[in-house]
């Protein structure tokens, strides 16, 4: 027999499945899934199975949303996803990690409850130990212009970050959902062990809400270094800044009802912003085995903030004119340290404490020609009324937890823990007149101004049982709290304690790894904020006066959810069901007397029982190339007002329903279409609101002749307030044209925001005694020209 000189001896098949699935972690192969025209990290999550990224950058996968960005193992500055979904090039992502039940501290994996979700970008071979990333210029019309670089190194020892945006052109680098999770990270057990107390309200954060606006300038950076000291040693820290300048206006139609004569109020608001803050923190974290961890962290932040507004007020009772001048400067330090440790094969324990230190002190002026909250204020006569407001208040507050798990068997675990929570603050304020004569008409003498102190401590000491049958597995958990507050105003001093037994339950059914049931019951304790607590009288308005209650406590309040899910990676399906359940037993309420649209408001303790569910649900499935998506929502919600001495009962309900159809095409456009109907009805004293909205959306993607990419997006609103017969149509769109050739670094874009020019936005709200209907101005269209160069 003759050897064939063409026979092959061995074939080896080198083959790497898009999608792996193992327990907690779901792996995909990105380049199974894109065409290689992505630029961002978004347009590539947007395409695997289960992932859904929004406008924003939030992420979900199956469901659930990403709580931490990694890349190469490491945070991503704080593990925020909309800055790593919105700036990490496409071109360097090898492997997209999903970690479910993600847990920092490996050793507690199993232990503790985790319900975060991670999600680990690997980068590919060549982007490691090179500088990569891209920079963006353009320019348009009526002096419009964004420059914005994004800069990456990594490398096994040193990581480093740089992202920049400096526009004009209303794109917002920080929003006000960005400054709360970036609030220096306090641990989990921190958060769950304790009683819950809560702070001063924080002023700045108002400044941060706004989303519209007539004109908005951006200077934002942010740096990120992480560099590894040995292998069991990692120094890491970042710093944000921001300065943004921003014009707003709005035009409410306020309906005034639960009183004797139902009167309507006009109120247009201009606002003139100017908002910096800066924000760093630095982490050290030492593992030197499996059995240790130790993290300790520094976090800093500054700001400032100053507005000029124009308030015009047009009512039955009252036509005013007023200015509004504010500064807030507030800083805040914070320091966490954790510790864990495995003791022993059964025990772990581990160690959590921090310490946070906030200052704020905010200044504002009203100045009108008409007296004001008449018979609330003692103002002199004079030709322009200059009310002036100073507000300082300072906290201190430690926390010390530690916890022991006890591992009895495979199946039965016993957890303990002891902690330690001492809040020390202080609040005043000083309002007055500033008299065109150079004088001070100090409101003191009509029991106007604060000097608080407010001592506030909190014992505990839990006890959880988790043990697990079959497919199940459920939690037990007992917490006795001692509380004991003091609380000091000039000379009057008055101090409390008590102790509360705060149970609470979870269960989970895991029928396999793509099939869950979660159900968690909780007894909480609310404690009041120290401006609840303030009991001499503040200006909290133009048109509102204020005075806290030095005798309230804690609210306590029952709070149930339930949910389940299930999804296939391989036959593209996903389903969502979610409930939750609140009963308030009892609760701080503000009572108001109102005269025209001018208050008086106190707080007190309230016992009479108030409800709120809601219900939602998404199911998805995708059939060939095109993915069908049902979602609904229904939210119920009773509550009592106190007005006027009169005590009603309100109701409000909102059902929405979305119909969604998505394109998953390689070669041909890709098309998403969105409708949704909203209804909400809110019934006050025998009257009832109705808002009806219907919302169809449309987002266009298309990448032709191998080197263009053309995306468009149509929002079309119609919307309806049938009490006052209000309508209102309106609808935007947006457009882009990229060009970049093929191993060319450099890029060209033409896009154009709010195409047809809309002027508002429209909208509503309620609280116990007003019904709102909102107009607010919105950017005016924007053409723009760009060059993108790619490193």
């Amino acid at each position: 027999m003759l050897e064939n000189p063409d026979q092959l001896d061995e074939v080896t098949l080198n083959y790497t499945p898009p999608i792996s699935v193992k327990k907690d972690t779901i792996t995909y192969k990105v380049d199974a899934f894109t065409s290689g025209e992505e630029r961002k990290l978004r347009e590539v999550l947007k395409k695997l199975p289960g992932v859904e990224v929004d406008r924003e950058g939030n992420v979900k996968v199956q469901g659930k949303k990403v709580t931490k960005v990694l890349v190469e193992d490491k945070t991503f500055f704080t593990g925020n996803s909309k800055l790593a979904v919105n700036n990490i090039p496409a071109d360097a992502v090898d492997k997209v990690e999903v970690l479910d039940n993600y847990s920092e501290v490996a050793m507690l994996k199993g232990l503790e409850d985790s319900d975060d979700m991670a999600m680990n970008i690997k980068l590919k071979a060549d982007k490691k130990k090179f500088v990569f990333g891209d920079v963006e210029a353009g320019g348009g019309i009526k002096k419009r212009y964004v420059i914005h670089p994004n800069l990456f190194y990594y490398s096994p020892k040193t990581n480093v970050n740089f992202i920049g945006d400096l526009n004009n052109i209303g794109i917002k680098s920080f929003t006000f959902r960005d400054y709360l999770e970036f609030e220096g990270g306090i641990s989990k057990l921190l958060r769950d062990a304790s009683g819950y107390f809560s702070l001063i309200k924080d002023d700045f954060a108002q400044y941060l809400n706004n989303q519209d606006f007539r004109e908005n300038t951006n200077q934002f950076g942010a740096l990120n270094i992480r560099q590894s000291i040995s292998n069991s040693t990692d120094v890491s820290g970042y710093i944000i800044a921001s300065n943004s300048k921003t014009q707003t206006e709005t035009n409410t139609l306020n309906s005034y009802q639960n009183i004797s004569t139902p009167f309507l109020e006009e109120r247009m608001v201009t606002n003139s912003l100017d908002n910096f803050f800066t924000i760093g923190k630095i982490t050290l974290e030492y593992n030197p085995s499996y059995e240790e961890d130790l993290t300790y962290n520094t976090f800093l932040k500054t700001t400032n903030s100053a507005n000029n507004g124009l308030i015009n007020t047009v009512s039955p009772n009252q036509d005013n004119r007023i200015q509004t001048i504010s500064d807030i400067i507030s800083f805040n330090l914070k320091q966490n340290i954790s510790y864990s440790r495995k003791l022993s094969k059964d025990h772990t324990a581990t160690l959590e404490a921090s310490y946070n230190f906030q200052n704020d002190t905010p200044i504002t002026e009203w100045l009108t020609n008409r007296q004001i909250l008449q018979g609330l204020i003692p103002l002199e006569d004079d030709t322009m009324f200059n009310i002036l407001q100073i507000k300082r208040s300072k906290s201190h507050d430690i926390n010390v937890v530690v916890k022991d798990y006890w591992v009895l068997n495979n199946f039965n675990h016993l957890y303990t823990s002891f902690g330690v929570n001492a809040s020390f603050n202080s609040f005043y304020n000083l309002d007055g007149q500033q008299l065109s004569n150079g004088s001070f008409n100090n409101f003191n003498t009509a029991n106007f101004g604060n000097d608080f102190r407010y001592r506030f401590f909190n014992t505990f000491l839990g006890l959880e049982y988790k043990f697990q049958i079959g497919i199940a597995t459920f939690k037990p958990m007992l917490y006795y709290q001692f509380y004991n507050w003091h609380t000091k105003q000039f000379d009057e001093q008055y101090s409390n304690d008590k102790g509360l037994l705060l149970p609470k339950f979870t269960a989970k059914v895991e029928f396999n790894n793509s099939e869950k049931l979660n159900f968690k019951y909780n007894l909480n304790a609310r404690f009041p904020a120290i401006n609840q607590l303030a009991n001499n009288f503040i200006l909290s308005n133009f048109n509102s006066v204020f005075r806290g209650n030095q005798q309230l406590e804690n609210q306590l309040y029952h709070t149930a959810s339930l949910s389940y899910y299930k999804f296939s990676l391989f036959r593209q399906f996903n389903l969502n069901l979610n409930t939750t359940f609140n009963k308030r037993l009892e609760t701080i309420k503000t009572t108001t007397e109102l005269n025209g649209i001018e208050s008086f408001n106190t707080t007190v303790m309230f016992d009479q029982p108030e409800h709120n569910c809601n219900v939602s649900g998404t199911i998805s499935k995708k059939v060939n190339k095109i993915r069908y998506r049902l979602g609904s929502d229904f939210s119920y919600n009773d509550f009592y007002q106190l007005l006027n001495d009169d005590t009603q009962l309100n109701i409000s309900k909102s059902v929405s329903g979305t119909f969604g159809i998505e394109t998953h095409f390689k070669n041909y456009p890709n098309l998403e279409i969105n409708y949704t109907k909203n209804l909400n009805r809110y019934n006050a004293n025998n009257t009832i609101n109705t808002f009806e909205n219907d919302r169809f959306e449309a987002i266009l993607e298309y990448d032709f002749l191998k080197n263009f990419i053309f995306k468009a997006d149509y929002q079309f609103d119609n919307y309806q307030n049938k009490s006052l017969n209000i309508k209102n149509r309106f609808d935007v769109a947006n457009a882009s044209l990229f060009y970049q050739k093929e191993d060319n670094p450099w890029g060209f874009e033409v896009s154009a925001t709010n195409i047809f020019d809309i002027k508002f936005k429209q909208q509503n709200s309620f609280n116990s005694f007003i019904v709102s209907d909102t107009r607010t101005f919105v950017l005016p269209r924007i053409v723009m020209f760009k060059l993108s160069y790619k490193l």
